[in-house]
């Protein structure tokens, strides 16, 4: 018995159970015309080696990943292009791994083989799945585009295996047939979720821009200034004739907490925590004792036309004095320079030396073109609410500062930071595009922004390998974004977010305690990786507490109330966990999901099995029931056969994806015959026409090809609405189709 490194293809059949149960013979006579016109051929042009065929499936070794992707591609856009009859054309699905096999003879077996069979188990009909370790073989010598899979766990495999699905077409999507495609991907991918508000692998479904009006602060002993000189920024006043010119003076505060923030020799309390005293009347005395600083600098944006004049003053909070002022004049075209002698006045005034980088940083220019720079702000004014509606109406903004400088590094760095989130946070659907097309717009942005070397980029960066559980590549993108912005609150929150879903919260804690620290007025989202990191150290009394604040400063922030449920539940807080769990269960059917189970629940972004499991722990002791068939649920909310006829027959029933907004339908004659199409239909290839509703015990069964049965239960989805299309639950093995009737 000999054991080598190789790399293995397993391609099998989608759906060959029911073709073949359709016509056996008609099934298995495409199988060998596929095998020896399609594979055998590519197999040996890519000098791979046919190991044996498995009923349905085949297994191949091959010496080289290159090889062995191109021969799957080869494949794949073959039976793409292919034209043969609809019915009797099958399609593949390909998982590849690069690992250690067991030779015995002419066969191979062992891991190296068995990741490859479930690999392929994961890839969407006409797909491709690879491994991470096949993916960091490949380098630049293949013309295809991948998009990361997430770390999966598979079975009878102990460790997670980092996943890459191929994207065909040069990166587009697949093919002519991507629509159905998509919608197939779904059901493989999210099927017990489908309509569930999903956690992104990688990716928190959080809400981080919700605040309390008054949101809370960090005990005040923690709020001593530190050693450094501190300083917080407070919203320039705008007292241009114009009050549309707001956008102007708030723009010129957030590049002055910018410029401040590159100073390593500075604490400055981070914007959002600022801008909260906007409109107020306040004192020195006051900000300096509710932010822990020393400084305050304070001042006026007057706008009139081209004309530009800045005033400043930076007040010592413990003399009540001014320790620097300064009046500047200018036009737009002089705006940087303003900034830099604002900058400058304060450097001087605290005795500040700025390191060489820093210098050449603060003396940058950002564009040439004001023009450019005002669309840029009136962007910036909707980029830093951060809601999923403001980040849309951003984009526009920045897309005109682009055009009217393309070089311009600090547009291309905020545009790709919306399209991140957009990709990020699943709020792409806002915009009217893929997640995909999110990525690959964020990812062309960036291109140009990391040429600009800025803390922003290097968070785009950062949370785009986040997203995609790239925790080591984002790791070093957070510590690149702190050593050159060392104020910015939200890399040390990414940071800490990141550590803890890698599983090491003992070095998330300093990070969010300092993002805390810089942010006073922290956003939900700061107390959420606190309580996540708590959670993962197994201090559930802290974690259900930084959960429960999370919760108060953003009452629509869902993850929070999954978290505080599952803390509450693991210190036999039963009636706080069963109340966290209604509201979660509110927010999620109220946006059109269903309501939480233990086979659906999000797993809160853990790496660890055993972070997992102590979440999933929690929410059973929450009374979160196993499933949708657990039997209180089921007999609450199971519809009667007299319901179902009354609901299906001779109407038309819809749903949709929550986060891709992709619809399923159904329709039926008044005798029972109908229609599946979408997500609903997947296993026919998008829609499943000529189908006879029967029922089959307590399940409604649509039967296919006179031979195949699709049974599932129909459930209510308690506080389901029609509006949103998610009244009720058809509930098939681990699929969860929630639909209503609409005509």
């Amino acid at each position: 018995m000999d054991r080598r490194l190789a790399a293995v293809m397993i391609a099998d059949v989608s759906g060959y159970g029911l073709l073949s149960q359709a016509d056996e013979e008609g099934a298995r006579a495409c199988f060998q015309a596929d095998l020896h016109s399609v594979f055998e051929p590519r197999i040996t042009a890519h000098g791979g080696r046919l190991v044996k065929t498995m009923g349905d499936g085949l297994l191949v070794e091959f010496h080289s990943v290159v090889e062995a992707v191109r021969c799957a591609v080869e494949v794949q856009r073959a039976k793409s292009e292919s034209r043969g009859v609809e019915e009797h054309r099958l399609e593949f699905r390909i998982g590849i791994n690069l690992g250690d096999v067991i030779v015995e003879d002419d066969d191979i077996q062992g891991d190296g083989v068995i990741i490859a069979e479930r690999l392929q188990s994961l890839a969407k009909p006409g797909g491709i799945v690879i491994s991470g370790t096949a993916y960091d073989h490949l380098g630049k010598h293949l013309e295809v585009a991948f998009e990361f899979f997430g770390e999966q766990h598979l079975k009878h495999v102990e460790k997670p295996v980092r996943t890459y699905r191929l994207l065909l077409d040069d990166g587009r999507p697949e093919n002519a047939t991507s629509e159905r495609y998509r919608r197939k991907r779904w059901v493989a991918l999210a099927a017990a979720a489908v309509a569930l508000v999903v956690v992104a692998v990688g990716v928190i479904w959080w809400r981080p821009w919700e605040r309390a009006v008054e949101a809370a602060l960090i005990q005040p002993s923690d709020l001593t200034p530190p050693d450094k000189p501190s300083i917080a920024v407070l919203p320039f006043a705008n007292v241009s004739d114009d009050p549309k010119q707001e956008y102007f003076a708030d723009g010129m505060t957030d590049g002055l907490v910018t410029e401040l923030a590159q100073i390593s020799g500075l604490f400055v309390i981070a914007r959002n925590s600022t801008f909260a005293y906007k409109g107020k009347a306040v004192t020195a005395e006051q900000v300096s004792k509710e932010l822990g600083v020393r400084y305050i600098l304070e001042g006026s944006v007057q706008r009139a036309g081209e004309q530009l004049r800045i005033n400043a003053q930076l007040v010592d909070s413990q003399s009540g004095g001014h320790a620097w002022a300064g009046k500047f004049d200018g036009t737009l075209a002089d705006v940087f320079a303003l900034q830099d002698e604002v900058t400058g006045g304060i450097a001087d005034a605290l005795a500040l030396r700025l390191q060489p980088d820093e210098e050449i940083a603060l003396g940058r220019k950002e564009t040439t073109a004001p023009a450019a720079f005002d669309a840029f702000l009136r962007g910036w004014e909707h980029y830093r609410r951060m809601t999923p509606e403001d980040s849309v109406r951003a984009v526009p903004y920045f897309e005109e500062a682009i055009a009217l400088d393309p070089a311009y590094g600090r547009a291309h760095a905020a545009a790709a930071m919306v399209y991140a989130r957009l990709y990020a946070w699943r709020w792409h659907y806002h915009l009217g595009i893929s997640r995909f097309e999110a990525r690959a717009k964020a990812s062309k942005y960036l291109r140009t922004a990391q040429g600009h070397n800025t803390a922003l980029a290097h968070q785009v960066a950062g949370l785009l390998s986040e997203a995609d559980w790239q925790h080591a590549e984002a790791l070093v993108e957070f510590k690149e974004a702190i050593a050159l912005a060392p104020g910015d609150s939200w890399s040390y929150a990414m940071m800490a977010l990141t550590l803890t879903s890698a599983g090491r919260p003992d070095e998330a804690m300093p990070h969010i305690r300092t993002a805390i620290r810089l942010d006073p007025h922290y956003p939900s989202f700061f107390m959420f990786v606190l309580g996540l990191t708590e959670f993962n150290l197994r201090n559930y009394e802290a974690a259900a507490e930084a959960a429960e604040k999370s919760t108060r400063l953003s009452p629509e922030d869902d993850n929070s109330f999954l978290l505080l449920a599952a803390a509450s539940g693991l210190l036999g807080r039963r009636a706080e966990a069963e109340a966290a769990i209604a509201r979660y269960n509110a927010l999620s059917v109220g946006r059109g999901g269903t309501v939480v189970t233990i086979s659906t629940a999000p797993p809160l972004d853990l790496a660890r099995q055993e972070d997992r499991e102590a979440c999933l722990q929690g929410l059973r002791l929450a009374g979160v029931p196993a499933s949708m068939r657990s039997g209180e649920f089921s007999s609450k909310n199971k519809l009667t056969a007299d319901e179902i006829r009354s609901l299906f027959l001779g109407h038309r029933l819809r749903g949709r994806v929550l986060d891709y907004g992709e619809v399923h339908e159904a329709a039926f004659s008044t005798d029972g015959k109908g229609t599946l199409s979408g997500g609903w239909a997947s296993i026919g290839g998008g829609r499943m026409a000529d189908l006879e509703m029967r029922f089959q015990g307590d399940e409604v069964c649509f039967l296919w090809r006179k031979t195949a049965n699709l049974c599932g239960m129909v459930l209510r989805n308690p506080g389901g609405l029609n509006a949103k299309e998610n009244e009720f639950v058809w509930y098939h093995g681990d699929m969860a189709f929630t639909f209503s009737q609409v005509q």
